[in-house]
């Protein structure tokens, strides 16, 4: 007996009110827009410049002891990781502690780096401090340069193999749903305030992928079904299409976030910002695929030749004229 979260044939209108669903994501994006603009994002060190220090102990590394130990400081933003690496000597416990930039200076003051060492030391007597860098505000801001410059990229990237694979609607579809993604994830970090670090842009390219590929799964099903149901309406082809790999879109995003939601609970403090982003990506992904690409592509329009002879209809593209 398989499990079976939906019923193997459904008859979901996606469509009845797609201009309602479509609008409501036009708004979405646009409080998103104004909440960046308006709160902006909390951002990390690797945003925000800091300070970073390298530890070695002979005692297993406590995040939680280590955390503790500074917090009565006040010190903002204090982001702890153990280092693994086999390398290592079986007593060498590498951490690496990451402190933002204190108001009015790059870096931490020599007399805020002495109190931290006095209270990790508190906790591990055994801890040697063996390096500090610090990251300043050019070199930041090179880094949001560079997130900005590879969330392009990856759009652009998808933009011409959807165009590659299908035809400009389907393309501009998929962007679309892309861009919902990106937009809202950013609106939901500026509203909520949750730490915006380099581990956050992975995420989001993360998310650029799984989004685009349940959208490939439900374009490919479209692209057989306007083959196969000729005289049928656009509108009827989607809804059918989504019915027929809604199975296979809720097993794979509910699998997903049965992982993602263990990860958040237990995952700790570190990557914590990481899963949020991904289990809110999985969820708008899976909504855009269908509320907003498919409705794009419902709205341009695909207009089908079947002028040609049948033994030339198998390869049939579909486009906005009446020739191809």
């Amino acid at each position: 007996m398989r499990l079976k979260l939906v019923p193997q044939d459904t008859a979901v209108p996606f469509f009845r009110y797609w201009k309602v669903t479509f609008g409501g994501s036009i708004v979405a994006m646009v409080l998103s827009l104004v909440a960046f603009a308006v709160m902006g994002l909390n951002f990390g060190i690797d945003f925000r410049g800091g300070t970073t220090i390298r530890t070695e102990a002979t005692q297993p590394v406590d995040v939680g002891a280590y955390r503790n130990a500074i917090a009565p400081l006040g010190l903002g933003d204090v982001a702890i990781t153990e280092v693994f690496d086999p390398t290592f000597r079986a007593d060498q416990n590498v951490a690496m502690i990451r402190i933002q930039a204190q108001e009015g200076a790059e870096s931490i003051t020599p007399e805020i780096l002495q109190q931290v060492e006095a209270a990790l030391v508190e906790v591990d007597p055994t801890l040697r401090f063996v390096a500090v860098e610090s990251v300043g505000p050019k070199v930041s801001g090179e880094l949001i340069q560079a997130a900005i410059i590879a969330v392009s990229l990856a759009l652009a990237a998808v933009l011409f193999y959807i165009w590659l694979r299908f035809e400009w609607q389907f393309s501009v579809g998929a962007v679309a749903a892309l861009v919902h993604d990106v937009v809202l994830t950013i609106g939901i970090f500026a509203v909520l305030q949750i730490r915006f670090d380099l581990a956050i842009i992975a995420a989001i390219l993360t998310i650029v992928g799984y989004s685009i590929n349940d959208t490939v799964v439900v374009f490919d099903r479209v692209r057989e079904n306007l083959i196969k149901f000729k005289k049928r309406p656009l509108r009827e082809v989607l809804d059918l299409s989504i019915n027929e790999t809604l199975s296979r879109t809720v097993m794979t995003s509910v699998t997903t976030l049965l992982a993602l939601v263990a990860l958040f609970v237990l995952g700790g403090d570190v990557i914590r910002g990481f899963v949020f982003a991904m289990i809110w990506g999985v969820i708008i992904g899976t909504y855009s695929s269908v509320f907003v690409a498919s409705a794009v592509l419902l709205w341009l329009g695909v207009t089908r030749d079947w002028s040609k002879n049948d033994s030339d209809r198998a390869g049939t593209r579909f486009s906005t004229g009446q020739g191809s």
